[in-house]
């Protein structure tokens, strides 16, 4: 059993007020992880952090402060960082590890306020100048500050910084009245650290040799609340007073002193500074060859033994402080878990989106080449219709011409050809546009009956109206659409007349539509059919069949709501054509 005991040393640090906190925390640490509440998570770690470095136990500290500070920069939670930033950097300076204390005294001072700002930068200067004269400068800049704040913590930790520069100087008397008072300012507030201080003032006092004064100074904080209240910390003062005795070569008082902590330490169950004692006691013992006390001392402490480890409530703390710290890192664990499950299941999502996307995009893009290739096949197909002239036109026209000139009627050609000419030329440049200006297309239209007329003076005469409100200039119409219908009313209608027939071509604005009738007196569509030849029933007409396929074609790109009607007239001998589409400024 006294092997057990020895076995765990100096690794029991708790008390129960630790192990209560940290319980506390680590419960709702769990809440604070399972609501997914980070900030909740990290206050638990800093408060964690906050007990063990009130404990003096700093390597633990710096771990939960550490924790905390990461989930605060996560948060970009300014406030805490540099909180958590000066903590971890304390903590780091606890255990002389000046380089990451440094850095997070500077990180502390780049998200803190003006007056925090100043204490940081302080402690980064303190640290990493060697000038004595430029640390005291720094400390004393700190002292100012702490001092308006009446911060008691950081002033007690600033006379103790000022000390050290004071035995670095050899400064004496300065350095034993900054660390008076920088027990003074800690021991309402810090306990943990006015023991420190207290120790470092004995140990200020031994170094010296002044042994008396370093007495004094254990007595005094023997005779403290904050000690005699803690009946472990007080065992640890006692047996902390007898090796000042012991270096005084006091044996007898150390000896006295050894025995009353050892008595202290069985009565309130604490095994581990029983065992120190213990060891203590007979050291002293050997060196006066009082072999006799020695044996006594131990078969007394092994028999109490058992009785000492059940009322020793530290070897319980320790476990039960071991097991939350296991059910803490366990919940992390978990918690990463989660996350990684979470990111995967999250990138899996975003990967599944993604690919949606890019197909979504590639059907739109197919989509898209495949509705202009669409658009342009039809371009490509109006164009050509544009450009595909009635071949019965033209020849009708070149046998005209012939007509003429067999009948010696060389000034009727010349002028036919001209007009005939000045027509192609007028069709050919337009060819290109799907529109064009509406007084282009009425000079076509013009100059296509001059012609019509000219071969068929005897046959019709003819007549454009053209509506007043319609502007000419910048009106746009699809070209030559008119032409096919007139050449209907002309070879298929009042050629066949015997006597002169009329044709009207009128165009109106009616609300947001172009509206185009042609009106002829001749034979009609049904007498028509009746008096065409087998040849000519059995040839295909072009004229009309190109104009209706150009017709839905603009329609199906340009959205014209073009309509045409051809209907026989009911009361009166000839054919009606209405043309309707909306007005356009193409």
């Amino acid at each position: 059993m006294l092997f057990l005991v020895m076995a765990f040393g100096n690794a029991v640090y708790s008390q129960s007020k630790v192990v209560d906190e940290v319980q506390v925390q680590s419960k709702k640490l769990k809440k604070a992880v399972d609501t997914k509440d980070e900030s909740a998570q990290a206050d638990s770690y800093y408060t964690i952090g906050e007990t063990f470095f009130n404990d003096g136990n700093f390597r633990k500290s710096e771990e939960y402060y550490t924790k905390a500070k990461n989930i605060y920069e996560k948060l970009n939670d300014k406030p805490n960082i540099e909180k958590a930033s000066r903590k971890l950097a304390q903590s780091q300076e606890k255990q002389n590890k000046i380089t990451p204390a440094i850095s997070n005294y500077s990180r502390a001072a780049e998200v803190a306020p003006s007056k925090s700002r100043a204490l940081n930068t302080n402690d980064v200067t303190r640290l990493s100048v060697n000038s004595a004269e430029a640390k005291e400068e720094a400390i004393q800049n700190n002292i100012q500050l702490n001092e308006k704040d009446n911060d008691k913590g950081d002033l007690a930790a600033s006379y103790s910084q000022m000390a050290d520069v004071n035995i670095q100087q050899n400064n004496i008397p300065k350095a034993e009245a900054n660390l008076k008072n920088a027990y003074k300012f800690s021991k309402k507030e810090a306990p943990q650290q006015a023991l420190e201080i207290n120790q470092k003032l004995t140990d200020f006092y031994v170094e010296n040799k002044n042994y008396d004064k370093a007495i004094e100074a254990k007595k005094t904080v023997l005779k403290e609340d904050f000690v005699k209240e803690n009946s472990k910390k007080e065992v640890e003062q006692i047996q902390e007073l007898a090796d000042i005795y012991i270096k005084k070569d006091d044996i007898g008082e150390a000896i006295s002193l050894l025995k009353k902590s050892y008595g202290i330490a069985l009565e309130k169950g604490h095994t581990l500074e029983a065992q120190k004692s213990v060891k203590k006691l007979d050291s002293l013992y050997n060196v006066s060859e009082n072999t006799n006390a020695s044996v006594q001392l131990y078969r007394d402490f092994l028999a109490k033994l058992p009785d000492l480890v059940a009322k020793d409530k530290s070897l319980v703390d320790e476990k039960i402080l071991e097991d939350t710290e296991q059910r803490i890192a366990q919940l992390e664990k978990e918690k990463q878990l989660k996350d990684e499950l979470i990111r995967k299941k999250n990138v899996f999502n975003y990967s599944l989106i993604g690919a949606l996307l890019v197909l979504s995009a590639l059907i739109i893009f197919i989509f898209r080449t495949l509705k202009k290739v669409q658009v342009k096949n039809k371009k490509i197909a109006l164009q050509s219709l544009r450009r595909e002239m009635n071949p019965h036109f033209i020849f009708n026209s070149l046998n005209s011409v012939n007509h003429f000139i067999a009948t010696n009627n060389e000034l009727e050609a010349n002028q036919y050809l001209t007009k005939f000419s000045k027509l192609m030329r007028g069709v050919m440049e337009n060819s290109t546009e799907d529109f064009i200006p509406f007084q282009q297309e009425l000079d076509l239209l013009q100059n296509y009956l001059a012609l019509e007329k000219t071969r068929f003076a005897d046959k019709f005469d003819y007549e454009i109206e053209v509506d007043e409100s319609l502007n000419t200039q910048s009106l746009k119409v699809p070209g030559m659409l008119v032409q096919p219908f007139l050449e209907n009313a002309i070879w298929h209608g009042l050629r066949y007349r015997t006597t002169k027939g009329f044709l009207k071509l009128h165009f109106e604005k009616e609300n947001q539509y172009l509206k185009i009738t042609i009106e002829d007196n001749g034979i009609g569509i049904e007498e028509s059919k009746k008096q065409k030849t087998e040849h000519q029933k059995a040839r295909k007409g072009r004229g009309m069949k190109n104009t209706l396929e150009r017709i839905a074609l603009l329609n199906d790109l340009y959205y014209q709501e073009i309509q045409c009607n051809i209907t026989d007239k009911q009361n009166a001998q000839g054919v009606f054509v209405e043309i309707r589409y909306k007005l356009v400024n193409k």
